[in-house]
């Protein structure tokens, strides 16, 4: 799919500048096609786990034997964000596993508050379950955040971290940085492209509403999305923006300056500081950082001292001319880079 950034942390499935002239009846013909396709694949990747927390979705791919490579998704994206660069990963050693976190994908999110934390511990808690002792945990921007929790929280099950332009410094830096006017002006800036929640009458449109007809493909993924909600209607990700405390321009202000007036899952993301959590770094780390104009996370400088000051355990991996969404814009160097990385930490742990 073609990929569109809002100035905050969105997915290729939000795609609205198309250029094709499909028929409705041709992306339906699509549609039937990737209804057949996604239940053909769910039941050999997807699976469901209740953990303490929610039911949560995941997908696997490989063996067993493979060294556990767990992988957590950006906001507004899911597990399939995986799935471009899965057969590769198994065909080098890995044993991939990826989640959707809640809201997104086919988990909902709980009734009760929950944090960055909780996943973290959904994930303890498939990997006992799948009887893993050790995996090495990756994610994408909010994902790589989580990967980082996970860390703070279960070191000893982590055999090494992938992160990818998220996790590697706290998430406010940037806007620290800024004098107040400049700061609100951001703020409001990024505010006004937040998406609301949007229904629809039958899972078709739904799926009509998100499919790039740029692309020659029946986008089979985007129906790990599709779901009814209580009233009967189809519905993408609702209730993320509330999840997300980002509906507002006040609420996305407090996320940055007055967090503890934030429910737990913002909050959690706004406080987490990974220089107090890789302190007493111990596993292989790999940062995956893409440097372009206006930056989402400018964050070289940090990521280099973080380096600096673990030269041995991590490494910071430059994207020239590369946007936040690193998988999506250089999906060879970005694969090439995650296997490189099985051999340090299959190295790493021979010592």
């Amino acid at each position: 799919m073609k990929l569109i950034f809002t100035a905050l942390l969105l997915y290729p499935f939000l795609s609205y500048a198309q250029t094709s002239t499909l028929s409705d009846e041709e992306i339906h013909q699509y549609f039937l096609e990737a209804k057949t396709r996604f239940s053909a694949f769910e039941k050999i990747h997807g699976h469901f786990i209740e953990t303490a927390n929610v039911k949560m979705h995941y997908l696997t791919w490989g063996k067993p034997s493979g060294t556990p490579f767990i992988w957590i998704h950006g906001s507004l994206s899911s597990a399939y964000e995986i799935l471009p660069f899965a057969d590769k990963l198994v065909k080098a050693g890995y044993y991939v596993i990826a989640i959707d976190y809640y809201g997104h994908g086919q988990t909902n999110i709980p009734e009760h508050e929950v944090s960055l934390y909780h996943v973290a511990d959904d994930i303890k808690f498939l990997m006992d379950r799948l009887k893993i002792s050790k995996a090495v945990a990756g994610g994408w921007s909010r994902g790589g955040f989580i990967a980082t929790a996970f860390y703070d929280a279960y070191p000893k099950k982590v055999l090494g971290l992938i992160l990818e332009d998220g996790g590697s410094v706290s998430i406010n830096t940037n806007y620290h940085k800024m004098d107040s006017v400049t700061l609100l002006k951001k703020v409001k800036e990024n505010a006004s492209q937040v998406l609301t929640d949007t229904s629809y009458a039958t899972a078709f449109e739904a799926y009509r509403a998100f499919f790039d007809k740029s692309q020659n493909d029946d986008q089979f993924e985007l129906l790990n999305w599709v779901k009814q909600d209580k009233t009967g209607k189809w519905v993408f990700g609702a209730g993320l923006w509330k999840l997300f405390n980002m509906s507002t321009y006040e609420q996305s202000l407090d996320n940055i300056l007055r967090p503890t007036r934030a429910p737990l899952f913002a909050e959690s993301m706004s406080v987490i500081e990974p220089k107090i959590i890789f302190r007493n770094l111990k596993v292989p780390v790999m940062i995956l950082d893409p440097v372009s104009k206006g930056d989402l996370f400018p964050f070289e400088k940090e990521n280099q001292a973080l380096k600096n000051k673990y030269p041995y355990l991590i490494s910071h991996e430059i994207f020239e001319d590369t946007g936040h969404n690193i998988h999506y814009q250089r999906p060879e160097k970005f694969t090439d880079k995650l296997i490189a990385f099985l051999q340090t930490v299959r190295s790493f742990a021979k010592k």
